[in-house]
């Protein structure tokens, strides 16, 4: 029997927390952690509505999910992000011990690949999920914010 939550449905959850970001004018990043094919968290970039840097969609989830769990370690979660995480979010991926984080589209700029972050050992990083999708949403979040300025 196949498992119909695969990174593929978990991903689509992210991307609908990137839209809700989109709405708000933030930059178009959501992020979900799952444990046992459950949600546990959801959420989006707040750093507009938040005026804070560090307000990033995962740094947002890892506080929601560590206070689901009550701990703030997040072994067998996975992390579905739309893109690729920054240094920022890598560190604190690492100190959760995450068992996966899954992404979109890949931030050749400033993701954590390119800045030569490491993630824990011990977590699995898959990428490239729904990245055209992401990346679509990232793109026109960009070109209409330019043409508004």
């Amino acid at each position: 029997m196949i498992n119909p939550f695969d990174d593929t449905y978990f991903m689509k959850k992210a991307l609908q927390e990137a839209e809700l970001a989109y709405e708000k004018g933030e930059i178009p990043v959501g992020a979900i952690i799952v444990v046992k094919d459950r949600v546990i968290a959801r959420t989006h970039n707040l750093t507009e509505l938040l005026n804070d840097v560090t307000a990033h969609a995962e740094m947002q989830a890892i506080t929601s999910a560590a206070n689901f769990l009550g701990g703030k370690y997040l072994l067998n979660c996975t992390l579905y992000v739309t893109l690729e995480p920054c240094q920022m979010c890598a560190g604190a991926l690492y100190w959760s011990q995450i068992s996966k984080v899954v992404y979109g589209a890949s931030d050749v700029q400033r993701g954590f690949n390119t800045m030569g972050t490491q993630l824990h050992p011990k977590t699995e990083v898959v990428g490239g999920v729904l990245a055209e999708e992401a990346s679509a949403l990232m793109k026109r979040f960009f070109i209409e914010k330019r043409n508004l300025n």
